[in-house]
């Protein structure tokens, strides 16, 4: 039987998080996080917000800013592997998510500073030694 580990002082804890969505409808998609902007900022009007969400990456930005998570009201994933969730507000399929426990990565993310070199795999888990 294995010994589970304890904490012990200068230990890194981390925790790797996926999340997967499909788009099911670009149009709700898009509208969902020009909304979520707005929400964030009342002050901004459609068309602002328009212009701040143009694709992909600002509409995801977007969400996450607004809900903490892309799909923030569903569940964590559509069923069964294949079937997909239509007819949500946010256009999105929440498609699984996964979180694993990763202990003793060599560097926090903090000791980076404000630029981790571009090998570097945030994700990956580093070897057992």
């Amino acid at each position: 039987m294995d010994e589970r580990p304890m904490p012990v002082a200068g230990m890194t804890i981390s925790v790797r998080t996926r999340r997967d969505v499909v788009v099911v409808d670009p149009e709700r998609f898009i509208a969902a996080a020009r909304a979520a902007c707005r929400e964030d900022s009342p002050e901004i009007s459609e068309e602002r917000a328009a212009e701040l969400i143009g694709d992909v990456y600002d509409a995801v930005w977007a969400l996450i800013d607004r809900f903490g998570r892309l799909a923030a009201d569903g569940p964590d994933s559509g069923g069964l592997p294949g079937q997909r969730i239509a007819g949500r507000p946010d256009g999105l399929s929440p498609a699984g998510e996964f979180q694993c426990i990763v202990l003793n990565d060599p560097v926090p993310l903090q000791d980076y500073g404000c630029f981790m070199p571009e090998e570097y795999d945030p994700f990956a888990v580093p070897p057992k030694g």
